[in-house]
């Protein structure tokens, strides 16, 4: 009867034995899985950009209720370290320039031999030149707080004449913010429907200005074509957004992005918000090569967005080779400068101020 202590060893020893090689494998699995998500986190490009956003809610601002949220990754050769234009596959920077006169005109007609352009203080050879209408993938983003109740039909109108005299091919999308931004009208080439949709929205609540221009950058990853540019319609300062003002300011210089303003702005406002909001959308606006246009009389709105328009089709483009090629990921300051020909006043020049290089 001295099998029966053993048999009772053999099921003690046998099942610690099981035990132990569950736990074996289960640990090669767990390093298996860690080992492929460190892979997968080091090829995914969403982590070379530069700005994360805040985790303070789960919902974030970019991602409005009632729209699909612009997902973060696009092409990735313009998404992981976004140029002005910079295409990666022949180391060409584009450059859209405007050039105005001392009485804010556009000067059309220039020649590649008027300009000069530098980058990291170095000047650079220019490769090409051109101005030509090209189509643009273009986001307006309207301002729909309590404020702008009294200036909404005239914003409207603004809106569609500055469709109407665009580009037949150019694409847009419109997001509308208040407490947050949200996405009125997908991208399309319909007038009708934006018009359809202008129709609808209502005014109210306070202004999340960072936010709504945030979530229009990120929606621009879904654009058709390569030049892309924000409109922004707003009468006041940023006060109820979660992005802060330093992470949408290293949010556009990411972004190969021209934004355009239009500010209807009250000289007596009574924040400090109000106050400090033209600045804010004129710096904003000259990092990319657009700018801020305010507005003194709301009946010349129309006239404002019909002239930002007609600067988007008449651009120059300049294009160059960077003479230093190393891919170091590193912020690169571009300056373009013209050279007046004979018999016109000093210029003005609105290009962007730089990119960031790519990391291969």
């Amino acid at each position: 009867m001295t099998t029966l202590p053993h048999k009772r060893e053999d099921r003690i020893y046998g099942g610690a034995r099981r035990r132990l090689l569950r736990r074996e494998v289960g640990f090669c699995v767990c390093a298996l899985l860690l080992f492929l998500s460190l892979a997968r986190a080091q090829e995914d490009p969403l982590n070379k950009v530069h700005v994360l956003p805040p985790a303070a809610s789960s919902t974030p601002a970019g991602e409005p209720a009632g729209a699909e949220a612009a997902p973060e990754s696009g092409k990735a050769a313009l998404h992981i370290h976004p140029g002005s234009f910079i295409r990666m596959d022949v180391d060409m920077v584009l450059v859209p320039v405007t050039v105005t006169d001392p009485l804010n005109r556009m000067i059309t007609g220039l020649e590649k031999e008027d300009f000069q352009i530098f980058e990291n203080n170095g000047q650079q050879k220019i490769s090409s030149f051109a101005c030509e209408d090209a189509p643009v993938s273009i986001g307006i983003i309207f301002d729909l707080s309590g404020s702008m109740s009294t200036k909404l039909v005239r914003a409207r109108e603004a809106v569609l004449r500055f469709i109407k005299t665009a580009n037949p091919q150019d694409e847009f999308f419109m997001i509308g913010f208040n407490d947050r931004p949200e996405l009125i009208e997908n991208f399309t080439s319909s007038m009708e429907d934006i018009q359809a949709r202008l129709a609808t929205i209502h005014t109210g609540h306070r202004t999340a200005l960072l936010d709504a221009i945030y979530y229009g950058i990120a929606k621009m990853s879904q654009a058709h074509y390569e030049r892309k540019a924000l409109v922004v319609v707003s009468d006041g300062g940023d006060n109820r957004s979660r992005y802060t003002e330093g992470e949408v300011r290293s949010k556009v210089r990411e972004a190969d992005v021209e934004i355009y303003s239009i500010g209807i702005f009250d000289p007596f406002a009574p924040t400090p918000e109000e106050r400090t909001g033209p600045q804010l959308l004129d710096e904003i606006s000259v990092t990319t090569g657009g700018r801020l246009f305010l507005v003194d009389d709301i009946d010349e709105m129309g006239d404002i967005a019909e002239k930002i328009s007609t600067e988007l089709r008449n651009q120059y483009v300049i294009g160059y080779k960077p003479r230093e090629l190393s891919n170091d990921g590193k912020w690169r300051k571009v300056k373009v400068k013209v050279n007046p020909p004979q018999g016109l006043p000093p210029l003005t020049v609105y290009a962007r101020t730089g990119y960031y290089a790519p990391l291969q």
